[in-house]
This record gives structure tokens, sequence and C-alpha cells, in this order.
């Protein structure tokens, strides 16, 4: 039978899950795991600034495209890249990380190699990821194909992180290269029936019911299986902050982003008089439930997760997300409920004047310029709310990190996002205090030929943290002041660069970029920078009764 080595191996079977980038850094531990990927037709490493932007690039390239893989090296680089696996495992981002480690006879004489302790411990960093992944390992020549095999299940079925370390005499052993077992994960029929028909009693004799939806639909690969359901049940449906564009925008039951009691107010009136709430999909965290404003209660709450469901505080667990929909979609009798009559969005723009630019005039416009199948990825902090009160035109897809809240994210997993997809118009909105903290990867955008629209909110500092502090003006909230329309100078490609400091010059720009007036002889295909000046305390509206209200 055919022969393949172990690391040759674990990137076949990974490139079979449809990953076919590989992030990361290089380091002497790693070059076979790295060589595995390079001499795969199939697959191509990328390689980042740092491991920390690796991890955020490799978590946008797993929001696009289902799931994606971090390589580094041992201890010094698997410990940068740490809190970028840890926001996937909260978010539930599917990313493998994977870890070249020293040779097995250095580890079994604990012998004191350089990215070690004086007394070395060769588990130590696996005891660390083990907190932040759903399953780790380290492999050797024994072990190796039960062990990936058994990795990858978990990886498919729980679509979280999961870590495994390779010696690096490790990768080269031959192992027979046959069938892996098949990774799909399987219900339990029973469990699943029960809940199927405890939910459809509870649907089909409510009056009112509601749908609250939210990011994991994606995660779980449910989406179709939701919009069936949704257009069974013809009723108002909502989305949380972390789930904006989930649902199509323009469907005619669809009533915005969830906001609690601080906007959409009358979304949240339909949740508080609802006999039924169902939410799919859901996570329940502060900030994606506005300070957890939830007007419904467990008894007559329809919890659907990726592995489990809760209904009306009865939990099934050993049941799938997409299967349940189907089932659900099928018993339920057709409903139709009370479409929302009130506008949930941004008004249209008004006239643009040489008034300086305001975050009130900027989204607005925005809103106008996002156009059908973009990629928006939005930074942590005022970013994200000033989005949720948005109408995103049809196959739109956001991306934000509302539960992690690494500041910093965006600029990589953007870019991470536009490798897994190069067919969409990829754009980044964030403030300069987080782009400062990884804003070199423009030079891999540039490097790779990509033609995103970045747009860089310069406020001076870091407002979202102004808003928090006792004091606005504490000294820790500002920030080093850079030229940013610079950044893309310092690398080779084709990018232009634009400071905006009035309505009249952003909607100018806009109007230059929209993809009706891309040409070649006009605008180029390039990289576009946009750097835009407002107030130090200019914030959305929404933004800062739901922050405020975090103290």
């Amino acid at each position: 039978m055919k022969k393949i080595t172990i690391a040759d191996y674990l990137i076949q079977e990974l490139n079979k899950l449809g990953i076919s980038n590989f992030y990361g850094l290089p380091g002497d531990y790693n070059f076979e795991i790295l060589d595995a990927v390079i001499k795969n037709p199939q697959t191509n490493w990328i390689g980042c600034i740092n491991e920390l932007n690796a991890g955020y690039a490799a978590d946008g390239y797993a929001r696009i495209n289902g799931y994606g893989a971090l390589i580094t090296t041992y201890g010094v680089g698997e410990l940068s890249a740490i809190n970028a696996i840890a926001g996937s495992y909260a978010e539930s981002v599917a990313v493998i990380k994977i870890t070249g480690i020293p040779a097995t006879k250095f580890i079994k004489n604990k012998t004191m190699l350089h990215h070690n302790f004086q007394e070395p411990d060769y588990k130590a960093f696996e005891r660390s990821y083990s907190n932040v992944t759903t399953a780790t390992t380290t492999l050797t020549a024994e072990n190796a194909k039960e062990e990936i095999d058994r990795l990858l299940k978990i990886f498919v079925k729980e679509k979280k992180p999961v870590y495994i370390s390779i010696p690096t005499d490790v990768c080269t052993v031959e192992i027979t290269d046959t069938p892996a077992p098949k990774t799909a994960p399987k219900a339990n029929r029973k469990k699943l029936e029960a809940a199927v028909e405890h939910a459809a009693k509870l649907i089909n004799k409510s009056k009112a019911p509601t749908i609250l939806a939210d990011v994991l639909i994606d995660r779980y690969q449910s989406k179709e299986a939701f919009k069936d359901f949704m257009k069974k049940m013809s009723c108002p449906t909502a989305t949380l902050l972390m789930g904006k564009s989930i649902v199509e925008e323009d469907n005619e039951y669809y009533m915005g982003t969830f906001l609690g009691e601080y906007g959409n107010k009358k979304a949240y009136e339909r949740f508080k008089n609802s006999d039924c709430v169902i939410s799919v999909g859901a996570v329940f965290s502060d900030l994606n439930t506005a300070r957890f404003s939830l007007p419904f209660t467990p008894d007559n709450h329809i919890n659907i997760q990726g592995n489990y469901c809760i209904i009306e505080n009865v939990c099934y667990d050993e049941i799938l997300m997409c299967e349940f929909l189907r089932e659900l979609t099928n018993t339920l009798t057709e409903k139709k409920g009370e479409k929302p009559d009130w506008q949930w969005y941004y008004p249209k723009a008004k006239e643009s004047t040489e008034k300086e630019l305001t975050t009130e005039y900027l989204f607005s416009r925005l809103q106008e310029f996002f156009e059908e199948n973009d990629m928006i990825f939005a930074e942590t902090g005022i970013i994200t709310y000033a989005m949720a009160e948005m109408k995103l035109p049809k196959n739109v897809t956001l991306q934000n990190q509302v539960l992690w809240g690494s500041i910093g994210w965006a600029t990589p997993a953007m870019f991470g996002g536009s490798m897994a997809d190069k067919s969409r118009r990829a754009i980044l909105i964030t403030g300069e205090g987080s782009h400062q903290l990884s804003a070199l990867e423009v030079g891999n955008m540039l490097k790779h030929k990509l033609t995103p629209v970045i747009f860089v909110l310069n406020n001076s500092g870091y407002t979202i943290e102004r808003l928090l502090s006792h004091d606005p003006q504490d000294e820790f909230n500002n920030i080093i002041k850079i030229n940013y329309t610079k950044i893309p100078e310092l690398f080779s490609g084709q990018a232009a660069t634009y400071q905006v400091k009035t309505e009249k010059e952003l909607d100018e720009i806009l109007c230059k970029l929209s993809s009706k007036n891309i040409n070649e002889s006009t605008t180029p295909q390039k990289l576009h920078y946009i750097e835009l000046f407002t107030d130090a305390m200019d914030v959305p509206e929404i933004t800062n009764k739901i922050i405020k209200n975090i103290k």
C-alpha cells in the first residue's frame, strides 16, 4: 500500500477539508511541516509579519472558508499566537494550530534546547493550549495516524480550534496512507426526534413567535437550513451583533439588529411580547446582547445551538443544528406573522457639505457605499456598534469579534478572508489605535496583489477607552501619532491613499470607488487606503448608550 510521511498526511487531510492556505512563520522546529505544505500542489504557505497576525489571518480565512490552519515553531512562536487561537476558540472559528517541536530524543532526555526553560518542560505549551482548544495531542511515530484522525473528527464536529505538535523526527516517518474515517458528525436519533417534537409543539401553539439569529448559524454551516426554517416560520426576525448579515436584510420579516433597550426599540418590544422566542446560534455575551437586556425567559424559549438545544429549560444534547432545523421545518405548520413596519436602519445620507466629517455622516454614507457580495471586516470598538444600524446589501458578509474583542484583529483577519475568496470585494473598517497593532499586514495584501478598500478611522487615540475611563483625557488613552497613508508606501505594490476630513471629501472618494465607476483608465484595480479624521469624542449614539452601561 502507498506510504506517506506523517507531515504530508496531516497536510493532505486538512486539504480535504478545504484548507489550501496555511498561515504562520518559519522556525527551525517546523521546517519539515512547511516543506509538506510547499510540496503539496494543492496547498500554499502564507508567511505573515508575526505569529499573532498569522493567527488572526488564519481566523479570517476560516470565517470565509469554513476551516483554517496556523503553523508556528515551538515555544516562542506558539505563545505569540495563543491570543489569536483563544479568540477563535471563544467565537467558534475552526482553526487548527500546528506546532513543530524538538526531536523525540531531546524531549525524552529533557535536553535544554533554545525556546525552552532552564528546567525544560516539553509539555508546558501544550498545557497552555489545552485551555483554548477542544483537543490537543503530541504526535509520535506510533500514534500519528490515529491521533490525526481523532483530532480532525473533533475539529469538524466542534467547529473550534484543536492543537497538534509534531517532533521534527516524527514529521518524516512514513505511515500507510489508508483512508481516514469519515469525520461527519452524527446526531443521536432518539434525542433529535424528541427535541423536534417538543419544539414543534411549542411553536405550533404560539400566537406571536419571534426568531433571534446569530453567528453560530454560519459557524455550524447551517445557513441554508436556517433560511428554509425562517421562510416556513414567516415571523419577525432579528440578529444579534455577532450575527449581523446572517439574514438577508431586505427580507420582509427582518427587523434589524437586536440592541436591547438602547436602540431599535420596536424590535425589543416584539421580543418582549412574544410567546415563543426561538434563538438560533446565539452567543449570549454582554456586548452581543446589549448588556443582557433580553426581554424573554427560558420558560418560552427555544435555544438552538451547534450540538444541542434547550427547550423550556429541557436540554437535548447530541443533536446537530443543521439537521434539527431541517427536521423541525418539515414538521411545523406554516406561520404568517406580522411584518415589521418601521425603518430600523440609517436614513439616506444628507447631501455632503464642507463640514468636518462626523461619525453620523460617515456611517450613513458607508451604508450606501456597500455593494452586493462585499466581505466587510469591522474592528472591535465603536465601529461594531455603528455597523449594527446599517442595512447591508444582498450576500454581504460582516465579520466582527464582539466576544473576544482583541484590538488589532480586523486588519490581518481581513487579509486572511481576502485570500479565502479573491472574487469578492473586501472592506476593512478599523480604528487607528487598533490598526497600529497589525498594520504591517498591509504589506502582505500588496504582496499577494489583493485590492481591498481600507478605512482607518483616526480619532486621536483609544476613543472606546476614553468612553470607559474615569477621565477621557487620561494619558494612557493617547497613542503614537502616525501618518497612516504612508504605510502602503513602505511596501512594493499598487496602492492609492487618501485623507478625508470633510463630508465632501468622503463623498467624492466613495463615488470614485463605487464599482460602477472603477475602470482601468480612471480608477484601476488596486488597494485603496483611506484615513478618516473625526473628533476624539465623536461616537455613534448607539455606541455611547451601550458603552456607558458597561461601567
